[in-house]
């Protein structure tokens, strides 16, 4: 699985920009073993140009679920399938389907990243970000998480605040962190929880 501390193995980012497929070359070596090669798929980019050149087609989808690979990850993905689809008004909307779902510590982080990914998605294929769409699988509030949700319960809402991109950006692997800004955003402070293992 994981090759050093931290390292989630084969999952997410992995799998959405190197998912590997075996091709066989139809030939059986001395031991009966099937010769081939190995290739890499970029589905980001595969995304992109279908939403480019095919922006109203039914195939605009993500997946991190390689079955094939799951023993080779930290831990099966969490978020694991979206669908992108062009509107008639020029937006990009983005339905994730999520199968077991923090709602305290991981569901708001994957909120705000895959709204962020359809907005950067959005802007190099010349659209607007619309809806992003969340269902949830399995949604849960781990024991150890009781205090802690109780506490962010009491607060109420403040204002929301505006993402802003550098709007000369075309090329999805081109951005840095320099090129977001969030305008007006006001925060509490932090509520620890512990993480399930």
């Amino acid at each position: 699985k994981a090759k050093y501390p931290g390292d989630l193995g084969r999952v997410y980012g992995v799998q959405w920009r190197h998912w590997q497929t075996f091709h066989s070359l139809g030939q059986a070596d001395g031991d009966g073993l099937v010769t081939g090669r190995m290739e890499e798929t970029d589905q980001i980019a595969n995304l992109i140009d279908g939403i480019k050149n095919d922006p109203f087609g039914r195939r605009h989808l993500l997946t991190a679920w390689n079955p094939g690979e799951l023993d080779q990850m930290a831990l099966p993905p969490c978020h694991l399938l979206a669908q992108f689809n062009v509107t008639s008004d020029g937006k990009l909307d983005c339905k994730m389907y999520q199968r077991s779902c923090d709602m305290f510590l991981g569901v708001p982080f994957n909120i705000a990243s895959y709204a962020l990914l359809t907005h950067m998605v959005a802007q190099v294929c010349g659209l607007e970000a619309g809806t992003f769409i969340h269902t949830l699988g399995d949604a849960h509030i781990y024991n150890n998480n009781f205090d802690a949700v109780e506490e962010q319960l009491t607060r109420t809402p403040l204002a929301l605040h505006t993402l802003k991109m550098n709007p000369l950006i075309n090329d999805i692997d081109s951005f840095t962190m320099e090129d977001f800004e969030l305008e007006n955003y006001q925060c509490m402070d932090a509520i620890k929880a512990p993480m399930a293992v």
